[in-house]
């Protein structure tokens, strides 16, 4: 097993058909619980090293239904239908018994179609040109490389208009080959979306996000390297907020979209 301490957070061993056991680990920890990134990482993991998986991840929802605690965990993974080219499994993370996070997930063997990216990247200067942004207020934090453009977290001044717009780059730190289980992670890394509006910590967390993976395996190993993200909301309202996303390689291509509901404390 790689020595990486995303590989070992996500480490599962099976011990019964459609059946993982796992455990939570310090160097993820968030506000509640571990990362949300990482728990979906965990997920899909278990549909990657199952040995009925076909294909790759064209898409992943996960709900988070409660916080998972300190320490062990199970994780079960059914194939609930498989066709020809496709498949679509129902994940559930347990601790004591009780479902802490559900998911269903997409897989599917691509073919060669028409190819078209209608949406390009943002200009950006050149991650190496940018200095790291030491955002370890959270021990997750500590795990990537932020390089900001713009949207820092609580760094708004005063004469600013209010946005919720953030564009950086970032990568596994230390620097990891990409493959899907580290694009899953890196897909919710930007913050809740209020902490920019209120430019103070306000308790919040994601309750459901949806991954939609647009690169091959093979397209993600070329990919390695710094990610551009961006997110943004458009409404946030009554406790609730929405939240956009796209992450493209160094070169502009398009690798995820993700979009989540986040919860707000008034």
């Amino acid at each position: 097993m790689s020595s990486h301490a995303f590989d070992q957070a996500i480490a599962l061993t099976p011990v019964a058909p459609n059946l993982y056991k796992g455990s939570t680990s310090d160097a993820f920890k968030n506000m509640v619980g571990p990362f949300g990134g990482l728990t979906a990482a965990i997920l899909l993991n278990a549909v990657l090293q199952h040995p009925e998986r076909l294909g790759d991840p064209v898409s992943l929802t996960v709900n988070f239904a409660g916080p998972v605690g300190d320490g062990d965990f199970e994780v079960e993974a059914t194939p609930l239908r498989t066709n020809r080219s496709t498949q679509h499994w129902l994940l559930l993370q347990k601790q004591n018994g009780e479902v802490v996070t559900s998911a269903t997930a997409f897989f599917a063997n691509r073919r060669e179609t028409l190819s078209e990216q209608q949406l390009a990247a943002p200009q950006a200067p050149a991650p190496t040109s940018l200095q790291r942004v030491d955002l370890s207020i959270r021990n997750w934090f500590k795990q990537y490389d932020f390089r900001f453009v713009r949207g820092v977290p609580f760094s708004r001044r005063p004469e600013d208009e209010p946005e919720t717009e953030s564009l950086l780059w970032v990568r596994d730190y230390p620097e990891r080959a990409l493959d899907f289980a580290s694009l899953t992670a890196l897909g919710d890394v930007f913050a809740p979306r209020v902490f920019l509006l209120r430019q103070s910590f306000t308790p919040s967390g994601t309750v459901s996000m949806t991954h939609y993976f647009h690169a091959t395996g093979e397209e993600l190993l070329q990919a390695s390297g710094f990610l551009l993200g961006q997110a943004r909301a458009t409404r946030l309202h009554r406790n609730y907020a929405d939240q956009i996303a796209h992450l493209w390689s160094e070169d502009g291509v398009l690798l995820l979209t993700s979009t989540q509901s986040v919860y707000f404390k008034e």
